[in-house]
């Protein structure tokens, strides 16, 4: 299988399926928030992991079968530019599809804790500083997994910093949006690895993998999945929004 054809078969089915299957149009459902959400989230990702997974491909921590790909921007497949952009598609529609139809309510007063908030950028923080010091001490085989939480964790302790207490108010939400698109994604990465799509450094990486699936890029799907679903919900229902207007999940349930 290509890259181009893991594509074609695990990523875009999913999104015209969760696209064309929404109980109603994002515009109705939170305005022009919603309705450019996941074209803004998926710039984001476009910029800021391009040259992240540049250098990951030249310092050889993963790399892809030549014969698996139509061509290299740099040192990254054009496939891989690809699903920076589809990712946050896919995982953003399933957060609308849950958002839309699941249990999740308006933002309360009772549910804020200031307490989380900080708790979260407390983890995130701590973690972005061990991952330095595993990268200054140049501990090889926990490179990729130092790399990717390096690159992750300032902007999810970010996000906990900005409105935590409205990502703790929506954890219900946060739990299930993350979930099942990252599991789902890490079995078609399984998949993927196990036809020798992309290739995992052994080098580089602890050397856990349960079922095929090496921690490094459990961990990547989780981290990024975060960033989609924490984006989204800063996004729309944030309490520092300078835009105040009916919450869109009261809007979508009346409609149900």
């Amino acid at each position: 299988m290509s890259y181009l054809g893991f594509h074609l078969l695990f990523i875009l089915p999913p999104i015209l399926i969760l696209w064309l299957t929404l109980p109603q149009s994002l515009e109705s459902f939170g305005g022009w928030r919603a309705r450019l959400s996941l074209p803004l989230i998926a710039c984001i990702a476009f910029v800021y992991t391009t040259p992240w997974d540049n250098y990951l491909v030249a310092s050889e921590v993963w790399w892809y079968s030549p014969n698996r790909v139509i061509a290299s921007v740099g040192t990254v497949p054009i496939e891989e530019y690809l699903f920076f952009i589809l990712q946050p598609f896919l995982t953003g529609l399933f957060f609308y599809q849950y958002m839309m139809r699941g249990p999740a309510g308006p933002l309360s007063e009772k549910d804020m804790s200031p307490a989380a908030a900080w708790g979260g950028v407390l983890i995130f923080g701590t973690l972005s500083g061990l991952s330095a010091g595993v990268l200054w001490f140049s501990i090889s085989s926990a490179t990729y997994l130092s790399l990717i939480l390096l690159w992750v964790c300032p902007l999810l302790a970010g996000m906990w910093l900005y409105d935590g207490e409205t990502l703790w108010a929506y954890r219900s939400a946060l739990l299930y949006t993350v979930g099942l698109p990252t599991l789902y994604l890490w079995i078609a990465d399984t998949i993927a690895i196990s036809l020798d799509i992309w290739i995992i450094s052994e080098h580089y990486t602890l050397g856990f993998a349960p079922l095929g699936l090496p921690v490094e890029e459990a961990t990547f799907f989780l981290a990024t999945n975060l960033l989609v679903v924490k984006g989204l919900l800063l996004l729309l229902y944030s309490s520092h929004s300078t835009i105040t207007t009916a919450s869109p999940t009261s809007a979508a349930r009346g409609q149900l």
